[in-house]
């Protein structure tokens, strides 16, 4: 059973860059997919972006604008999500999850472990 740990997340201003990170222990994140998801206060938790067990593939979430880079680091056990030029809607707590099987996927429910998050704050 693989424990994940985001970190990075702070307060920043709009228009600022910011880099999350996934670091994974008791188990070997090069086995899972990687996605990473949010939720805003007051609503929905929502899909941002997924990479493969080799990386070599990513998948995003439709509101992503390009603004948002995944990527990861097998020999650190350790995903990242960078995101550029931060509007103030950015402002949410961002999860990491793992999934064992299958593609890459948006579904929340398809994944099986999952950290406990961490706050990005936007501030105008």
């Amino acid at each position: 059973q693989v424990q994940l740990v985001e970190s990075g997340g702070r307060s920043v201003q709009v228009g600022e860059s910011l880099t999350l990170s996934c670091a994974a222990s008791g188990g070997t994140l090069k086995n899972y997919n990687v996605g990473w998801f949010r939720q805003a206060p007051g609503k929905e938790r929502e899909f941002v972006a997924a990479i493969s067990q080799s990386g070599h593939s990513t998948y995003f979430g439709q509101f992503v604008e390009g603004r948002f880079a995944i990527w990861r680091e097998n020999a650190k056990n350790t995903a990242y999500l960078k995101i550029n030029n931060l509007k103030f809607e950015d402002t949410a707590v961002y999860y990491c999850a793992a999934d064992l099987e299958g593609g890459l996927t948006a579904l929340a429910q398809s994944y099986d472990y999952w950290g406990q998050g961490t706050q990005v704050t936007v501030s105008p």
